[in-house]
């Protein structure tokens, strides 16, 4: 009788996630000869190619893709029988802060996989500005933050790095109109970037909607009064990039990064942090298959 085994289903996931088994290996802790000897043996045992390696990503064949759902589905209840079964019960909780642009998609995954992991740890979300979050960092009021910024500071960490994009309503023609009406939150930090890239290509602009809601930009936007500007792929379904052609200035790429990794051994927040580095990455990975 053949057997699965569920530390070499782990590596599976972790490479088709990540899309490449050096990442997984680093998620991992493990040597890349080490992931790639569990796959070799487990696509033996199964007598089938669960990876298309003919280019240059490793893709999932046909199998691959089949056992990826029986995989997800085998390590969960692997992990809830013993959360449930052994002595060893987290509690307590942890103040994650996140910048309202990049809470999905990574984050809700994030949640769902710590929650099943640590079920009596509680994550308290605070979705905030990256200046906001800083300073609540800096006192203390936030175990581990996410922030979008264009460097990174003392402490912290770069998740990935992903580009700005000018967006509008689907089909909109605000992004045609001279001054250009532009709706940005007060302490959003890409405000001053934008403005310094608009008046060095001399476009004139307004600043027409200036608030402290998401809410009131985004219906100001998708009306196509506006425009605004967010990390690509992170914008809503009802907004839409802009193809403008070059008349609106390149704007710049920026930073995800993360604070509060710790070399201690607090395995729950170390845990998160892992689970975050994860999701951001594999958020990068799929940008990347699509380009």
């Amino acid at each position: 009788m053949r057997n699965l085994d569920v530390t070499t289903l782990r590596s599976f996931v972790a490479v088709a996630d990540s899309g490449g088994v050096t990442r997984a290996a680093g998620f991992l802790h493990l040597t890349q000869s080490a992931v790639s000897m569990q796959l070799k043996r487990l696509e033996e045992m199964l007598g089938l190619p669960l990876f298309d390696r003919t280019g240059r990503t490793i893709a999932l064949t046909a199998s691959g893709e089949q056992l990826l759902v029986y995989a997800r589905r085998m390590i969960a209840l692997n992990d809830e029988v013993i959360t449930r079964l052994t002595d060893h019960a987290y509690e307590g909780e942890i103040l994650l802060g996140v910048p309202h642009d990049v809470v999905y998609p990574a984050v809700p995954q994030v949640l769902k996989q710590f929650h099943a992991a640590y079920p009596r740890v509680k994550v308290q979300l605070e979705a905030s500005f990256t200046r906001t979050l800083k300073e609540q960092f800096a006192k203390g009021d936030c175990d581990v933050i996410v922030t979008t910024e264009t460097g990174v500071d003392q402490g912290g960490e770069t998740l990935t790095t992903k580009p700005l994009v000018w967006v509008g309503a689907p089909g909109g023609t605000a992004w045609r109109q001279r001054p250009l009406q532009l709706a940005f939150c007060r302490y959003c930090v890409f405000r001053p970037h934008i403005v310094a890239a608009l008046d060095a290509m001399d476009i004139d602009w307004e600043m027409s909607v200036d608030t402290e809601s998401d809410r009131a930009i985004e219906a100001a936007v998708s009306a196509d009064l506006a425009v605004h500007a967010l990390i690509e792929g992170t914008q809503p379904p009802y907004l839409e990039p802009i193809d403008h052609g070059g008349a609106l200035p390149a704007l710049p790429v920026q930073k995800i990064n993360l604070y509060g990794a710790t070399e201690s051994g607090d395995e729950v927040r170390n845990t998160l942090v892992n689970m975050l580095r994860s999701a951001f990455a594999n958020s990068a990975a799929q940008r990347l298959k699509v380009v």
